[in-house]
């Protein structure tokens, strides 16, 4: 199980002490967990703790991941060991950070992380109780991480994969982005030549909470066919939502699928061929 509902998230924090991360993004993201969060919530930072930006999305896309290393000496700081329950929530459904926060922490070779489906609206939804507390930081030492244990691939074989029938590219971007009719956050609009689109918005109902473990199977039972999840590759614009696709797929029961951080703000910015499916 990676993935909870509240009404678990309630037993958890009843009969169990977790690490809790409030993992909302946003310029104003720190000033909206100050007014309300889950009690002994710890803040996560996107931009300055789950990526180590670079002036040049050109090399590793605009949320590259940090080096290992760097991740243990954060979790330490968080108080995360091998042994802790970590529960981490978002503001976008799950869908961004906290997706990202659960990828990172299961290379990191972590068991029990959970995300809360539906996120900070679900939680409220349900009545839990909100702080403007502090958590207090009970620092440990630095996790013992040697390297990134879910794979991750380059750009290299991305387009390896992409011209391979027995392997799949997923763009978990929006349609509109995929076919290239615009492009909000990149410099170039379109897709990555021989990538299928499976928004990552499919993968949760009209609550915006995840669908089920058995729909979920279903549903990328079909669209990857024979396919072995291992030669499936998910991207999304620079490497946060496809993590929600990671993690629903995992749900589902088929993990194995690769992370291509650098996403499309990396491919789009270097000459790689483009296609679009605008009129």
């Amino acid at each position: 199980m990676n993935i909870i509902t509240t009404d678990q998230l309630k037993t958890l924090l009843e009969n169990e002490d977790p690490i809790v991360i409030d993992a909302r993004g946003g310029t104003d993201a720190l000033e909206r967990y100050n007014k309300a969060h889950l009690k002994n919530a710890q803040f996560v930072d996107l931009e300055t703790d789950l990526s180590d930006k670079n002036d040049n999305p050109a090399f590793g896309g605009r949320h590259p991941l940090p080096q290992p290393q760097d991740f243990s000496r954060f979790l330490g700081i968080l108080g995360i060991s091998p042994s802790s329950t970590v529960v981490v929530y978002d503001d976008k459904k799950g869908a961004n950070a906290a997706a990202r926060f659960w990828w990172m922490l299961k290379s990191a070779g972590h068991e029990k992380v959970y995300v809360v489906s539906g996120g900070l609206d679900s939680i409220l939804e349900a009545g839990i109780e909100l702080t403007q507390k502090t958590a207090d930081l009970h620092s440990l030492e630095d996790y013992p991480i040697t390297s990134w244990q879910m794979p991750l691939v380059d750009a290299d074989d991305v387009a390896l994969a992409a011209a391979d029938p027995e392997a799949m590219v997923i763009d978990v971007r929006e349609n509109y982005r995929f076919r290239g009719e615009s492009e909000p956050i990149d410099l170039v609009a379109g897709h990555i030549p021989g990538a299928i689109n499976i928004p990552y918005t499919t993968n949760m109902d009209e609550k915006g909470e995840f669908m089920s473990p058995e729909e979920l199977a279903a549903k990328y039972k079909e669209a990857l066919a024979h396919r072995d999840p291992r030669k499936v590759i998910v991207h999304c614009g620079s490497g946060v939502t496809a993590c929600h696709t990671l993690l629903a797929l995992a749900e589902a029961g088929l993990s194995g699928a690769s992370l291509y951080v650098g996403s499309w703000s990396e491919w789009s910015r270097n000459d790689r061929p483009i296609e679009t499916d605008a009129e």
